[in-house]
C-alpha cells in the first residue's frame, strides 16, 4: 500500500504559511535534494487553500503528477486539468493508497491533513523546521484537532540553513484512545 506522507515546512512557531499564505520566508539548503525528495511521488493531495496559493506551480500537466484538490467550496466545472475532491473524500485517498505507484504528498495544507490523520489515512509527518518565527499564519495542523501521537523515525541538521528535517510516523491507536 502506497503512504501518504504529509510533507511540508514550518516556522519554528509552528506555521506552513504566513498570515496572507505567503511561504517566501522557505529558505532551501543547498544540501538537501528537492528534486530526489520529489521523485519519491507521483501524486499529490491539496486543500483548496493551497491550490489558490500556488496555482498551476505545484504540478505542471507535463509532469505525469496526479494532483488532487479537495475543497467543498470549488466546483469541477471550473477545473478542467485537476480533479476537485468534495464529497467521498475518504474513499478516493484510500483507493489512492491501494493503488499501484510511489508515495503521496500530502502537500497541503493544515486543514487537510486534520481531516486525513484523523480518519487514519497519513502515514508520515516529514517536517522540515526553518529557522524563523513568524508570529502568525497557517498552523501545521488546523484547529480544533486532536491529539496525534507519533514517533520520531528520522532526523537531520542542515548546517548551511539552521533547518532541521524531522520525520515521524503517526501511532496508530486502539478505540480506547491509548496506543496500539
Amino acid at each position: 500500500m502506497r503512504k501518504v506522507r504529509y510533507c511540508c515546512a514550518m516556522s519554528l512557531d509552528g506555521y506552513i504559511a504566513g498570515p496572507d499564505g505567503e511561504y517566501d520566508w522557505i529558505i532551501m539548503d543547498p544540501d538537501f535534494d528537492f528534486e530526489a525528495m520529489s521523485e519519491q511521488f507521483d501524486t499529490y493531495l491539496l486543500g483548496r487553500k493551497t491550490f489558490e496559493v500556488t496555482g498551476s506551480q505545484v504540478s505542471p500537466a507535463s509532469s505525469g503528477i496526479r494532483t488532487y484538490v479537495f475543497s467543498r467550496t470549488l466546483r469541477q466545472s471550473d477545473y478542467k486539468n485537476v480533479p476537485i475532491i468534495g464529497e467521498n473524500w475518504k474513499e478516493v485517498v484510500q483507493s489512492l493508497r491501494e493503488e499501484e505507484g510511489k508515495d503521496i504528498w500530502l502537500f497541503g495544507g493544515g486543514s487537510l491533513f486534520r481531516s486525513l490523520a484523523e480518519e487514519g489515512l497519513v502515514d508520515t509527518v516529514e517536517v522540515a523546521i526553518v529557522p524563523v518565527l513568524l508570529g502568525a499564519g497557517v498552523p501545521l495542523i488546523a484547529e480544533p484537532a486532536t491529539r496525534i501521537s507519533l514517533e520520531l523515525k528520522e532526523h537531520k541538521l542542515y548546517q548551511k540553513t539552521g533547518t532541521v528535517s524531522l520525520v515521524y510516523e503517526l501511532k496508530k491507536t486502539t478505540s480506547e484512545g491509548g496506543d496500539a
